[in-house]
């Protein structure tokens, strides 16, 4: 049987997300305020929505891909949101990264007007939803993250349930302090090994299956090395995500003094003016004299 998904959010996850859908035989219909991402997923084969609310008329899941707790609220429970058109039952599947708290209201909303949730944020970015190679990481009811599968298997090659709603988004954070301090390390070794003559751009095959080994030695270095800053996420959402950690370890006391740092310097990067450039523009921190960040 055909999935009849809406998708709430075409920007570059969602866009990706939707693309894969599209591609695997999903039925999508897609809403964004921006016309012109909707057109791209139209091409594909997708149908246009006028809202949040049309979208999700006729879905058996809804998808969000967006930027924040109250962005999120209003595209699911807002005027014209998707659960004003959606039918008893209809599962809806947040896959952006936001609070764990939020998340849990969020859970609690749907529930009382008759509707299932389930957070579903996920690591590997755009280029692994084309692939339908995502790790997602999902909260909710054992049932209703189980039916999400059904249809997340088109875009995710490996999906965990964590516990109940919020622990996909607790998981994401975790993981999002993993991927900011490797990407902060090996920007700072990629800078050393400059600076002292190695050839960067061999360290990856020097050290693959090693200790100091990882997806993002193996994909960033070369990047760093060459400043190719071509966008597959935002450095202002590293500081998001970040900031999200740190206020999670102040309610459970948890000392996080290395992410302390590394969200100073991504803070200090967008105060440049870098905060939508790429992971790779980290290189820019250590570019100018004593660290200084160049404009």
């Amino acid at each position: 049987m055909t999935n009849r998904v809406a998708l709430i959010g075409a920007g570059a996850m969602g866009g990706a997300i939707g693309t894969r859908l599209v591609q695997t035989g999903n039925h999508l219909t897609v809403f964004d305020l921006d016309a012109e991402k909707v057109a791209s997923l139209t091409a594909l084969g997708a149908s246009p929505a006028a809202s949040a609310s049309e979208a999700a008329a006729s879905a058996d899941f809804v998808v969000f891909s967006l930027n924040s707790p109250r962005i999120v609220h209003a595209a699911a429970f807002g005027p014209n949101g998707a659960a004003a058109g959606a039918r008893p039952g209809t599962l809806f599947i947040d896959m952006s990264s936001i609070d764990p708290e939020a998340t849990r209201q969020l859970a609690t909303e749907a529930e009382q007007k008759g509707l299932r949730w389930v957070d579903s944020p996920l690591s590997g970015g755009a280029p692994k939803a084309l692939t339908g190679e995502l790790t997602l990481m999902a909260g909710g009811h054992p049932q209703d993250v189980a039916d999400a599968h059904r249809l997340l298997k088109h875009v995710a090659s490996n999906y965990t349930h964590m516990g109940p709603p919020g622990a996909g988004q607790t998981t994401k954070l975790i993981n999002q302090v993993l991927c900011g301090l490797n990407f902060l390390a090996v920007a700072e070794a990629t800078q050393l090994a400059l600076d002292a003559g190695v050839d960067a751009g061999k360290i990856p095959q020097a050290l693959r299956g090693g200790r100091a080994d990882s997806a993002i030695l193996q994909e960033y270095m070369p990047r760093f090395v060459a400043k190719d800053y071509r966008r597959t996420g935002r450095i202002d959402n590293m500081v998001k995500d970040l900031n999200g950690a740190q206020d999670l370890a102040r309610r459970t006391n948890t000392a996080m003094p290395l992410t302390a740092v590394c969200a100073e310097v991504h803070r200090m990067l967008t105060a440049a003016g870098l905060g939508g450039e790429d992971q790779a523009a980290l290189m820019e921190f250590f570019k100018g004299p004593k660290g200084e960040i160049k404009q």
